[in-house]
């Protein structure tokens, strides 16, 4: 059994022969929790919203300047919730349906990196999960559980101008994700520790994977794709290209490329209502 009393300012604790005095702050300084004035009020359920947060929360930034970067981008609007992330050399996005949103215009909130943590940590089971808005505020009720979390007060950059559009791009192939994720882990191996940079090189049904250091070790492995594309050979931060397949919710996974120096845009096969999309920046070889 363990005691504890209240006696001034202190609280002793007692258990078996042990004896605890321990030093107590005013309640009263303790930040309060009141009804916050909502402006946006949706209902997720808790395994979809889950979903949202984990295919795109690995994108965000850490301690970037930039300090807009450092959490993830939710637009609420248009009958559907929107979650962004990037930190400059990559980006994620997920789209989720979500039925009776009323449409009172979008709204756009950065939720602080540590929050968006804490949702994933909390969203666990099945049922209803309900996010709660004001002007500064964020509030996730779920269950007996309130997690409130302050925003971050900034202007998310315009993430539409770097996706590329994949119509546009002439360069497409088709690929299994976890025969491509392996290939670019054992090839990464002898990459440079700093860039991990990579070579893609497409070919005729065929994707060449080489990586060197300044040791002058090299690593090559190649696999069979469907492209039938010119030839054209792209560098990129191995770790991104992974972490973002590793993200992808589909066995098969679309690439779209335009020229040496563009963006790499990822999509799953088939898309579902649970919809998501990957951009990865090339490195300069």
């Amino acid at each position: 059994m363990v005691e504890l009393a209240l006696k001034g300012d202190r609280v002793q604790v007692k258990a078996g022969r042990g004896r605890f005095s321990l030093s107590t702050l005013p309640a009263a300084d303790f930040p309060a929790s009141d009804a916050i004035s909502t402006e946006v009020e949706v209902d997720f359920s808790r395994v979809e919203l889950r979903q949202v947060i984990e295919l795109t929360h690995f994108a965000m930034a850490q301690q970037d300047v930039r300090y807009y970067l450092n959490g993830l981008l939710l637009e609420i609007g248009d009958g559907k919730v929107r979650a962004v992330a990037t930190d400059g050399h990559r980006l994620a996005l997920c789209d989720l349906v979500v039925e009776k949103l009323v449409d009172n215009g979008s709204r756009q909130i950065i939720v602080p990196r540590k929050a968006a943590g804490e949702m994933l940590r909390l969203l666990t089971g099945d049922g209803v999960a309900r996010l709660s808005v004001a002007s500064n505020l964020l509030r996730l009720d779920i269950g007996t559980v309130r997690l409130t979390s302050k925003l971050i007060d900034g202007r998310f950059p315009d993430y539409n101008r770097v996706i590329p559009e994949a119509e546009r791009c002439d360069k497409r192939l088709e690929v299994n994700r976890d025969e491509l994720k392996e290939i670019l882990k054992r090839t990464a191996i002898l990459s440079n520790d700093k860039y991990r940079a990579i070579r893609l090189m497409l070919e005729k049904n065929l994707v060449r994977v080489v990586a060197s250091n300044p040791e002058q070790e090299e690593a090559e492995d190649c696999i069979e794709v469907e492209y039938e594309g010119e030839e054209i050979e792209i560098g990129f931060n191995v770790s991104y290209l992974i972490e973002a397949l590793g993200a992808v919710p589909s066995e098969t996974v679309d690439l779209f490329f335009t020229d040496s120096g563009s963006s790499c845009l990822i999509r799953p096969i088939p898309r579902s209502a649970l919809d998501c999309e990957f951009v990865v920046m090339p490195l300069r070889l």
